[in-house]
This record gives C-alpha cells, sequence and structure tokens, in this order.
C-alpha cells in the first residue's frame, strides 16, 4: 500500500505546511486506520485563489471510527488550534466500504467546516445534511483529487453514476437559486461549472468554466464577467450583481441540467431495449 504523501510543488505554497500538518494530525489521531488524504475542490481543480478559496479535504479510513475518534480528529484539525491560512477547511471523512461503492448519498462519517471566514460546523450524521455536496465532491476526488497522504484518490473513491451527479448538480442549483449563505459571484460560477459538467462530462475550475460559458453565450457574457470581475476580490469585498439577472442565469442552468439529465434517462432506456 502507497504511503507516500503529495510531491510538494503540486500543493499552493501557501497551503503546504498547513496541510502536511493536517496529515501529521490525522495519522497521529486514526493511527493504522486512515487509508488516504486527498485535496479536492479548488486546489484539486488548479484554480485555488488565496484570499478567497477555501481548501476542501476528503479522508478515508478502513472502517467506521467511534465517534470519539472522530471528535478528537475535529478537535486536532479545529481553527484556531490549527490556524488555517484559507478562507476554511471542510473535510469530510468517509470508510473505505461506503467511498469505494458508486452512491448517491451523503455518506459521511465527519463532515468539519472551520476556519477564519466558515462558520464552525462538526456533523457526525449525514442526514444533517444535502447529499449533493458530497455525491459532488466525490466525483471531483475520483477523477481530479490530488493526494495528500496513501492511497491514490480513484483506487478508493468510487465516481458516482451520472443520473446520481446530475441529481447532484440539479439540487447544487437550486441551493444557489435560494441565494441563502452564498456570494453572487459564487453563484454564477458554480452555475457555469454545472453546465460545463454536462457538457462535458468533465470538471472545470470555476474561473474556466466561466470563460467558456461566456464565449457560448453572449446573453449572458456580461453578467459572467462582472462575477469573474468580483471573485478576483477578496471573499469580503465581493461586489453585488443584480439579483434578477443571477436569478435568469440560474434557471437558465436549471434547464440545460434537466435536458442532460433527460438525455441520460433516454440512453438507459434505448440501451435496455437494446438488450
Amino acid at each position: 500500500m502507497t504511503r507516500t504523501p503529495a510531491q510538494p510543488h503540486s500543493v499552493p505554497a501557501e497551503l503546504r505546511p498547513y496541510l502536511q500538518e493536517a496529515v501529521h494530525r490525522a495519522r497521529a489521531v486514526c493511527g493504522p486506520h486512515l487509508v488516504s488524504v486527498v485535496a479536492v475542490g479548488s486546489v484539486a481543480l488548479g484554480d485555488y485563489r488565496h484570499g478567497r478559496s477555501d481548501t476542501d479535504v476528503t479522508v478515508v479510513v478502513d472502517e467506521p471510527l467511534p465517534e470519539r475518534t472522530l471528535s478528537d480528529l475535529a478537535t486536532a484539525l479545529a481553527h484556531p488550534a490549527l490556524p488555517c491560512p484559507a478562507t476554511g477547511l471542510e473535510l469530510v471523512v468517509y470508510d473505505e466500504d461506503f467511498a469505494a461503492r458508486p452512491s448517491g448519498e451523503g455518506g459521511y462519517l465527519l463532515d468539519l467546516n472551520t476556519g477564519p471566514l466558515l462558520p464552525s460546523r462538526v456533523s457526525f450524521d449525514p442526514a444533517e445534511s444535502p447529499a449533493f455536496w458530497y455525491v459532488i465532491d466525490r466525483s471531483v476526488a475520483h477523477r481530479s483529487g490530488l493526494p495528500l497522504y496513501g492511497r491514490p484518490p480513484r483506487e478508493v473513491i468510487a465516481e458516482p453514476e451520472r443520473a446520481d451527479l446530475l441529481t447532484a448538480i440539479r439540487a447544487s442549483v437550486r441551493e444557489h437559486s435560494a441565494a441563502e449563505g452564498h456570494l453572487a459571484d459564487n453563484r454564477v460560477l458554480n452555475g457555469c461549472r454545472s453546465v460545463r459538467f454536462c457538457r462535458t462530462g468533465r470538471w472545470q475550475a470555476k474561473r474556466r468554466a466561466a470563460q467558456a460559458v461566456a464565449a457560448s453565450e453572449e446573453r449572458f457574457r456580461p453578467l459572467i464577467a462582472a462575477a469573474l470581475r468580483s471573485y478576483e476580490r477578496a471573499r469580503d469585498a465581493a461586489t453585488a450583481l443584480p439579483a434578477t439577472e443571477v436569478q435568469t442565469f440560474l434557471a437558465w442552468v436549471a434547464e440545460r441540467v434537466d435536458e442532460a439529465a433527460a438525455a441520460a434517462g433516454a440512453g438507459r432506456s434505448d440501451r435496455a431495449g437494446d438488450w
């Protein structure tokens, strides 16, 4: 079993000491049960922006750990006991059996949010959270995850089925349409990333996805350009975007996701008929 950390140059310089220490603490708490530690989100997709991005980490352990151990892990990684240099840390722990099979469920053992600009959260019950966040993150982890420790992501984290992914993306768009707790620029850029996944079957960094959608969709080009300009600013300096335009754009995104889901369903029916 491979137990080597990621190459230092593959991790943004601002995060290297922090993520190395996070892995060290995870090993200290989990011991031989630790299978893999994987960076996902903007770090994995090569678009981490210091002062704007948080850092997303997926941990896999070889069996469901006692809640006491998981609580100890959350305490060991909580800001400011371990000062987070990003806007926050979003860390999710799965057991190996769950992570190894495709699923549209949340399925986590621990969900930890902590950091200077992130509301603190510790959950041991996946029923407390919408499943879509975790389904999307596991897809990113499988396809693009950056190994920080242990076995490669593709060996331990399964890709969710496309139908489950599209359901998760649709729920994500619905969440961003509600607007609660989300910056307007991030709502627009996440919408662009959803459209690009539906069109290409690949996850792209938000800014790259936004540039591609802006190039093909002239009517949304000014809104996307404004979102990109705002995204260049620190999170607490983000600019407001026209609420009606954002809602119109997200409604258009939802239609694209629904079309992709319908096409996927039709493809399954055709294959069933051939059988």
